[in-house]
């Protein structure tokens, strides 16, 4: 079967991209955590990766540039159509079942429901074939209706109620057996501010309504307060621990997934400073919610605090932690156009065992709105009120 246009299109970018690299599939493979054969399957257009984050892992492994990526991505995504309609079955037919056995096109062909003839009477006179019963006989039927009727009434005097058919049964469990818990532990922070002084939420009040800032340590209390959303960018802190000093847990991939998108809320714009400007910005995993399948992409930090800025490299995925290793791992979600609500998902191994962690907010998803056109105000600690910030600038512009 040929295959299709996009799914080549694909294989040929990725192909492109092996070969620029140089390395052999098991050098790259190891890398990306697939096999060697998984990988020239992606390239000859033998499979299309069901998620794009290995293919983007590879297109940073072999240096691609941004323009690449998004173009690979582009292409990514017409595969996936194209092996998702592959991988639909067309609907099968199901025969109509007929009421009366099949008549059969051969009159002097025996019927097969019709009696042995050997132990027909050949002298009585053909007797119509009857037709083949739908249910069971009268006397069944009662004998089967008294049966149950008993078996209702014992169970009412023995006191076992008994279960409707419509109501499924509960899920067994052996007795003693719990599940098993996560080989690490971990934790979120979900009300960062930028360099610990800088963040923006947006609030359905009039400024006189409005508290001052917080400090950082109290901003998840202040939000609360207020009902507030975060405007631009929410900066998400999780920490990721193992259990055991010598068994290591593979941290594999950290998925994004919108689980809605609206319009940007029409909200006022508060921001906690003035321009604090830290002096490290750290290495961060940076999501623009406004595509329409956001990645976490590994983006360098900047410590500016010494006599020259050096750069701190970002750090792909896989990592490995421990009970002595832990990792922390910085999210900077950004969205212009949508009041998005998302969560995070993280895919670990350890020990043979594989699974998919999913990361909320307290349980409900992350929530993020663009702020651009909204208007803005900074407080004036000075006569303690907020004022108009005309030099208001959107996050998810820079």
């Amino acid at each position: 079967m040929p295959k299709d246009a996009a799914v080549e299109e694909f294989a040929g970018l990725v192909r492109a991209l092996k070969a620029r690299d140089g390395r052999s599939y098991e050098a790259l493979g190891r890398r990306l955590s697939v096999s060697a054969s998984t990988l020239h399957r992606y390239c000859s257009g033998a499979t299309v990766p069901e998620e794009f984050a290995v293919v983007d892992r590879l297109a940073r492994l072999c240096g691609a540039d941004e323009e690449v990526q998004q173009t690979l991505e582009a292409a990514w995504t017409e595969a996936d159509r194209a092996r998702r309609r592959a991988a639909s079955p067309a609907p099968t037919p199901v025969p109509a079942v007929s009421a009366a056995p099949e008549s059969n096109p051969d009159p002097n062909a025996p019927d097969p429901t019709a009696p042995d003839p050997s132990a027909e009477d050949l002298s009585a006179p053909e007797a119509p074939r009857a037709r083949p019963r739908r249910g069971a006989p009268v006397p069944l039927l009662l004998a089967a209706a008294v049966a149950l009727i008993a078996f209702a009434l014992a169970a009412a005097l023995l006191g076992h109620p008994t279960r409707t058919a419509s109501a499924p049964a509960p899920a067994s469990t052996a007795p003693g057996r719990t599940a098993a818990p996560l080989p690490f532990t971990w934790s979120i922070g979900s009300q960062l501010w930028e360099g610990g002084c800088g963040h923006t939420y947006l609030v359905d009040r009039a400024p006189r309504a409005v508290a001052p800032p917080p400090v950082a340590a109290d901003s998840g209390a202040w939000a609360g307060t207020h009902g507030a959303v975060h405007g631009g960018e929410a900066l998400v802190r999780i920490t990721v621990q193992g259990r055991s000093p010598s068994d290591a847990v593979v941290l594999h991939a950290l998925h994004v997934r919108v689980v809605d998108r609206a319009a940007p809320l029409p909200w006022n714009a508060y921001r906690m400073d003035n321009g604090c400007g830290g002096a490290v910005t750290p290495r961060h995993f940076a999501v623009d919610l406004d595509r329409p399948r956001p990645l976490a992409r590994p983006v360098d930090g900047l410590d500016a605090s010494g006599a020259e800025v050096r750069k701190i490299p970002a750090v792909s995925f896989p990592y490995k932690v421990t009970s002595s290793d832990p990792e922390e791992l910085l999210v900077s979600a950004r969205t212009a156009g949508c009041d998005c609500r998302w969560y995070l998902e993280l895919e670990w191994s350890a020990g043979g065992r594989t699974g998919m962690l999913r990361i909320t907010d307290g349980g409900k998803p992350f929530r993020t709105s663009g702020t651009r056109g909204r208007p803005a105000y900074v407080h004036d600690s000075v006569e303690g009120r907020w004022i108009t910030d005309s030099d208001f600038e959107q996050p998810g512009d820079r």
